[in-house]
């Protein structure tokens, strides 16, 4: 498969999520990125009516792409739960309502697996880059792990206070962020983005 390499200038990260923005753009400093978010460029925001996490970031990445010429780079990423046929899923932070009241989506998790044994989960991240001429490359990233409950931690965010990671104790909400990040699924989509289209 032929991949296309970025090898340096404009950025734009399909979000309007500044602190995710500024994660992204420090993983991507040492590849020469110029990062701006579509926040800053004044781009909606996307309606996420794909039926995958890949769908979903492809649809955001490509929006940004065509709108401002440049290349752009989106992620969509969620709980997928064993016991619940995947769900939340695509539709993690619906679950959290518009407020985005996360202790109310764990709760309803937690609703939904009464009476289950099964516990397994896994957080799941899909990132897309896009160019102008419609070229995409897409990959994706998981960590596995059980559901606890009640919620333990005020570290991270999202459902990381009932997520245990396979091969640990501690929920992603009790981890060292460092810790979290360095084993989550973003790191390792990034990790699979990095080596299929970002050169040294």
């Amino acid at each position: 498969m032929i991949r296309r390499r970025f090898t340096g200038g404009p950025l734009v990260i399909a979000s309007h999520n500044e602190g995710k923005v500024a994660e992204i753009a420090e993983l991507l400093s040492p590849f020469g990125a110029d990062v701006v978010s579509a926040a800053e460029l004044g781009l909606d925001e996307v309606e996420e009516t794909g039926d995958s996490f890949i769908a979903n970031a492809e649809l955001k990445a490509r929006f940004a792409a065509e709108r401002t010429g440049k290349p752009a780079l989106a992620d969509d990423s969620g709980l997928s739960v064993n016991a619940l046929n995947g769900a939340p899923g695509i539709f993690s932070a619906r679950w959290a309502g518009p407020e985005r009241d996360f202790r109310m989506a764990m709760e309803h998790v937690e609703r939904e697996l009464e009476g289950s044994t099964d516990r397994s989960a896994s957080f799941i991240c899909a990132l897309c880059l896009a160019w102008p001429d419609g070229m995409v490359e897409t990959v994706e990233g998981s960590v596995h792990g059980h559901l606890v409950w009640p919620p333990r931690g005020d570290k991270g965010f999202g459902y990381d206070p009932v997520f245990v990671p396979d091969g640990h104790k501690q929920t992603f909400g009790e981890m060292d962020p460092a810790r979290k990040q360095a084993m989550s699924h973003r790191a390792q989509a990034f990790a699979a983005l990095v080596a299929a289209c970002f050169a040294r």
